[in-house]
């Protein structure tokens, strides 16, 4: 199977902060894996080295077989449009509509004025994409709908339809579902990585909700500290592993 993501040796310093030490990470071609650990211990950090937002202070990072730090900026620009990041605040206009909104996953791969034209008034062509797409996440309704009028469950909803509309090959999605209920975390888990699998996209998400990582993914590695812990099938991990990852390291 085809590598899609190849970390080697990688280091990301914040200042005097080592948001990620020494990290070595493979992930293939339509893999789904999860990156499960308690807050602040680099999952998001990790996540953006992936995406080609943050470069590494050591070590090397292959997405899709290209090095961004040897890009230009055209090939960066192309690299990043075949990667699609769903941000933990969505990343969403709340004052556009969201067709403007799903519209927005494909500015990377348009010109400035196709980008304008198209926010402005979609060809029939996109229409016709963004209702089947929002209709694949059950929101076809809401189409011309102002995000800010939608719930917190829908305005995920709509983040994922502009995730896919990008047509991407990698989809990172940071923390996902930590800002609904249970409930609605596995519904849309269940829905992230139902479309991925149709669409035969490698995902890898951040989360520290051990149990549905568990539920929805075959592949999960720990990060404690900025450092990988495991690295397990999901059936394979152990208890001990499990309470070392998010156990303090100093009693206070």
């Amino acid at each position: 199977m085809a590598t899609a993501i190849q970390v080697e040796g990688v280091t990301r310093r914040f200042g005097a902060v080592e948001a990620l030490c020494r990290v070595d990470l493979e992930v293939s071609a339509g893999e789904r894996v999860a990156l499960i650990g308690p807050s602040g211990c680099g999952k998001t950090t990790l996540l953006k080295v992936l995406g080609a937002q943050l470069a590494p202070d050591e070590g090397t990072v292959e997405v899709l077989g290209r090095n961004p730090l040897l890009l230009n900026e055209r090939e960066l620009r192309a690299l990043r449009s075949a990667l699609a990041f769903l941000p933990q605040d969505l990343g969403l206009v709340p004052n556009m509509r969201v067709i403007q909104n799903v519209v927005g996953g494909r500015f990377g791969k348009r010109s400035l004025w196709g980008a304008l034209r198209d926010l402005i008034l979609p060809g029939l062509e996109e229409r016709r994409r963004i209702f089947a797409l929002l209709g694949r996440v059950g929101i076809a309704e809401k189409m011309y709908d102002r995000v800010d009028s939608l719930s917190g469950g829908q305005q995920q909803r709509v983040a994922v339809a502009r995730a896919l509309f990008q047509e991407p090959e990698v989809l990172l999605a940071d923390e996902p579902i930590s800002a609904v209920d249970p409930a609605r975390a596995r519904q849309l888990l269940e829905l992230l990585v139902g479309l991925c699998g149709e669409e035969e996209l490698t995902l890898v998400v951040s989360m520290h909700q051990l149990e549905l990582a568990r539920e929805h993914f075959s592949r999960i590695v720990g990060l404690k500290e900025g450092r990988i812990l495991f690295d397990r099938e999901a059936d394979a991990l152990e208890a001990e592993e499990m309470r070392a990852l998010y156990e303090l390291e100093t009693e206070v």
